[in-house]
């Protein structure tokens, strides 16, 4: 008589439902509203800066140069704003060019975890300088968009998305996931 271990399976989905259920379905798509909000919010903030020539001078009147002297002395940490006042029109293209590439990979779903966290460090840095000053603190947007994509940071982006597709063709091709 052959012995061997017992292997239950779990034909729940884990969630007490059949697996396929409706609430499976939901939790593998729950983050997708997410990842079109945060990507076309970061490509439209980019395409913004890009398209509005005030915004790209080092002064005047809605330029990025006026904009960071005038947070200087209230964000949390003025060196950062410093550093960005020593060519602010550099500044202003590295935003908006980081903007569209991060809002491109969490849309597509390529790189989306490196999206997220690119997402996440613009987010952190607006929010340590420009919405500092905010208070209460919750009525500065950057921190919320600094923590919605904390999700995406950690769970990449599972479906329409080019990373799970390259995954899948990797696999298939029995080339190793990594390395």
């Amino acid at each position: 008589m052959a012995h061997g271990a017992r292997v239950d399976r779990d034909l729940t989905g884990g969630l007490g439902e059949p697996a396929g259920s409706w609430r499976d379905s939901a939790s593998r798509y729950a983050l997708l509203p997410l990842r079109i909000f945060l990507g076309v919010t970061f490509i439209y903030a980019g395409l913004d800066k890009l398209t509005d020539p005030a915004f790209l001078a080092d002064s005047g009147p809605g330029s990025i140069g006026e904009l960071m002297k005038s947070v200087r002395n209230g964000s949390a940490i003025p060196a950062m704003v410093d550093l960005a006042l020593e060519s602010p029109r550099s500044f202003g293209y590295a935003i908006a060019i980081g903007e569209i590439a991060v809002g491109i990979g969490t849309l597509l779903g390529l790189l989306a975890r490196l999206a997220a966290f690119g997402g996440a460090l613009i987010s952190l840095s607006l929010w340590l300088t420009v919405s500092w000053q905010s208070h209460p603190y919750y009525y500065g947007n950057d921190l919320a968009y600094l923590m919605a994509w904390t999700p995406l940071i950690f769970a990449g982006a599972q479906v329409f998305s080019m990373d799970t597709k390259l995954r899948s063709r990797r696999n298939r091709y029995g080339r190793p996931l990594y390395g």
